[in-house]
């Protein structure tokens, strides 16, 4: 069984995927056909910084969209630039430019354009969107590790014995096997706090993913945990007596946890929180879980998710 992705919990956050769209409404009525490049990317720019992006992502936007608007001019109105001119850009920058441009940078700033015109076309600013017709094939990058079924059952049979071992210990089961169901990052497993799960029925535990930054807190969300969650975190409890997070050790720590697991299991290398994050997610898209919560569930804004969903994709094609 995999997990299924509930609504994201935040109080007045909608549960369809509309998350992005409220956060500028105001910022949006200040923008219209006739507003120049220059003050949409500024608009864009906060709508990126509101929404959490990292700063390397907002960075890399924000130069791409700088570009274009110089090849441009900066003053040009945004309903008037057209997929032609678009097109154009994307030749200069292969061409003409006379400064190398790799296939990755290429398809980086071909989805800078993309995201920003759909973000003004999804807003009423411009009634087309110029960008949409522009094929965008991603650069092919390497995918990441993942474990097959045999593998999985393999690791989660070691950490069930160590529960029972003469010297217990549950903390590798309570990782393991809460990473594998909720996809969660590193950070976000040491943040956890005791009043963030919610164990009050027993079958159907949760953990609720917060975060402290205004700015993060459309990555909150409620997961389902595994279902032999409780007893193995009471263990835990008792072995380990934490006083306010579930994991008070450096990340180091768990991530040798990770280590001596695989090791027992035979799988020297291959556990990582972030394979077992990628291993989650595959899980999941097998197991029919929409994309629109698979993005929620990672905690993936809808730019991220255009290069994460099309790895799981092709992960999803091999055999588990």
């Amino acid at each position: 069984m995999t997990s299924v992705q509930l609504g994201l919990f935040h109080p007045n956050t909608p549960l369809d995927g509309e998350i992005e769209r409220l956060v500028l409404a105001r910022e949006d009525e200040s923008l219209n056909y006739t507003s120049s490049l220059n003050a949409a990317i500024t608009v864009f720019h906060e709508y990126m910084r509101r929404q959490g992006f990292t700063d390397n992502t907002i960075k890399a936007f924000g130069g791409d969209l700088n570009m274009f608007a110089r090849y441009l001019g900066p003053n040009k109105p945004v309903g008037e630039v057209s997929t032609r001119e678009l097109e154009n850009f994307m030749n200069y920058l292969r061409y003409q430019r006379g400064a190398p441009c790799s296939a990755k940078s290429y398809q980086r700033r071909l989805t800078s354009l993309k995201v920003f015109f759909n973000f003004l076309f999804e807003r009423n600013v411009t009634t087309l969107d110029p960008a949409a017709p522009i094929a965008h094939q991603p650069a092919i990058t390497p995918l990441p590790e993942i474990l097959n079924a045999a593998q999985i059952t393999r690791l989660l049979e070691v950490t069930r014995a160590m529960l029972h071992a003469a010297r217990s210990d549950a903390r590798p089961h309570l990782l393991i096997s809460m990473l594998l169901c909720t996809g969660i990052k590193k950070s976000e497993a040491m943040s956890i706090k005791f009043n963030d799960l919610d164990l009050a029925l027993p079958d159907q535990p949760f953990v609720y993913i917060r975060y402290d930054d205004p700015r993060r807190w459309h990555k909150e969300r409620k997961l389902r945990l595994p279902a032999d969650f409780r007893p193995t975190y009471e263990m835990y409890l008792a072995q380990y007596q934490p006083r306010e997070r579930i994991f008070e050790c450096t990340p180091r720590n768990l991530e040798y946890v990770l280590t001596d697991a695989a090791q027992l299991a035979e799988l020297d290398g291959k556990v990582t929180f972030e394979t077992l994050r990628w291993t989650s997610a595959v899980r999941d898209a097998l197991a029919g879980v929409r994309d629109d919560f698979l993005r929620q569930k990672l905690g993936l804004s809808t730019i991220t998710w255009q290069d994460a969903s099309e790895k799981i994709k092709r992960l999803a094609a091999r055999p588990m």
